[in-house]
């Protein structure tokens, strides 16, 4: 049975050319990029290549990259800097529907006796930049909003909200894992100070991400050891992801086209013929200012697990909106936060497409899905008593 992998917002195929580039230095190539000797000197020098790939990706000087781990990593090490940098401050500014990287960590923060402002979404996910404003204060260390929401695609004003950050003299993060490779973005015209990639999200291995730090930016380094990354983050480098990543990047930037065309098409085609075929269903989120490669669909009176499962019956890959399979009973806290009504936010849906999707998946997901409802909806005695929840489409 083939697999139909629209769950890309999870995770992402790495892309051949990258595992190629990556390859000898598993083996063959297996020197430590620190070494004095030529023989780690050359792996050093793709390192340095792979540095200035990611940097040209989104528009930044090189020295201006430090290689992470993954995502959480850059998110908690730009927080934490932020605030060991500036200890007089007290202060974060996030949002209710960010990354549980950044979620978590502001709370357990807020435990340690900081003070979190967490902004609220309106119902497409927008963020209120009128009361975004009005939560900056003299004690503010640091502002950190996701550039695109992982559960809708929604974008936030990320370049105005960094502006206004700069004004005051506050240190602005963007969790942009989800955004980078999809949406053009350039820090050399840009006023954000920090900046998280992933790897795994645009076609990497997992296990290597990014994270940005303008030139000029206090930065005190989560990870003290060696001398790595000019000290920023000890440790020996991860090679072979790093290398892999630095292709990653290059490919992503010669895809940007065929992201926001191709596989903003699929994705269109796709959410329509759902939305035109099974009633009572609902995109969640901003329809028009989101990534191109993202839907969440609600289905009303059934629950995402179960759709899940008889998908993958067909070996249709995506992600439920709601915690359920987490051992929870509520919805996803994003679309808590949106004010989905709770019919509808238990059976939601993400499907999130890539460059390697074609028109026959979608046509098969388009064929399989709506019986599937119709099925687990006839099981449903909400559904067959008749009652619907407020504000469905």
């Amino acid at each position: 049975m083939k697999t139909i992998y629209l769950d890309n917002n999870a995770t992402t195929q790495v892309a051949l050319e990258v595992l190629e580039a990556m390859l000898p230095y598993f083996h063959d190539l297996y020197g430590n990029p620190s070494s004095m000797h030529s023989f780690g000197g050359q792996v050093g020098r793709k390192i340095r290549e792979a540095r200035e790939s990611a940097a040209a990706l989104i528009g930044a000087a090189p020295d201006e990259v430090i290689f992470t781990s993954c995502g959480t990593e850059s998110d908690n090490a730009a927080i934490r800097s932020a605030l060991l940098t500036q200890p007089e401050k007290r202060h974060i500014v996030t949002s209710r529907v960010e990354h549980p990287a950044i979620k978590a960590l502001c709370a357990h923060l807020a435990e340690q006796g900081y003070r979190v402002t967490e902004l609220p979404v309106d119902g497409e996910g927008r963020l209120d930049m009128e009361q975004y404003k009005r939560s900056l204060t003299p004690d503010t260390a640091i502002v950190s909003l996701m550039w695109a929401n992982n559960e809708t695609g929604v974008i936030f004003p990320i370049e105005a909200a960094a502006q206004l950050a700069r004004a005051r003299g506050i240190l602005f993060h963007t969790d942009a894992v989800q955004a980078v490779g999809k949406i053009p973005i350039d820090m050399s015209k840009s006023a954000v100070s920090m900046l998280s990639i992933s790897g795994h999200k645009l076609h990497a291995p997992k296990g290597v991400g990014v994270l940005y730090v303008r030139k000029g930016t206090r930065f005190s380094p989560f990870l003290i050891g060696g001398h790595q990354e000019r000290s920023r983050r000890g440790g020996t480098e991860n090679t072979p992801g790093i290398i892999g990543l630095g292709k990653a990047c290059e490919l992503a930037a010669q895809h940007m086209e065929t992201e926001n065309t191709k596989v903003k098409a699929l994705r269109d085609r796709l959410e329509n013929e759902l939305l035109t075929r099974v009633p009572n269903s609902r995109v969640n989120g901003d329809r028009v200012n989101r990534l191109p490669n993202t839907s969440n669909i609600s289905f009303e009176f059934v629950e995402g697990e179960g759709i899940l499962l008889m998908m993958d019956e067909y070996g249709i890959c995506a992600s439920s909106g709601s915690a359920c399979t987490s051992g929870s009973l509520q919805p996803s806290h994003v679309l808590r936060a949106m004010g989905v009504p709770f019919t509808m936010a238990h059976g939601s849906i993400r499907f999130s497409l890539s460059i390697y999707n074609t028109d026959e998946e979608v046509d098969f997901v388009i064929d399989k899905l709506p019986p599937i409802i119709e099925t687990l909806r006839s099981m449903s005695p909400y559904w067959r008593t008749g009652e619907r929840a407020c504000g469905t489409a």
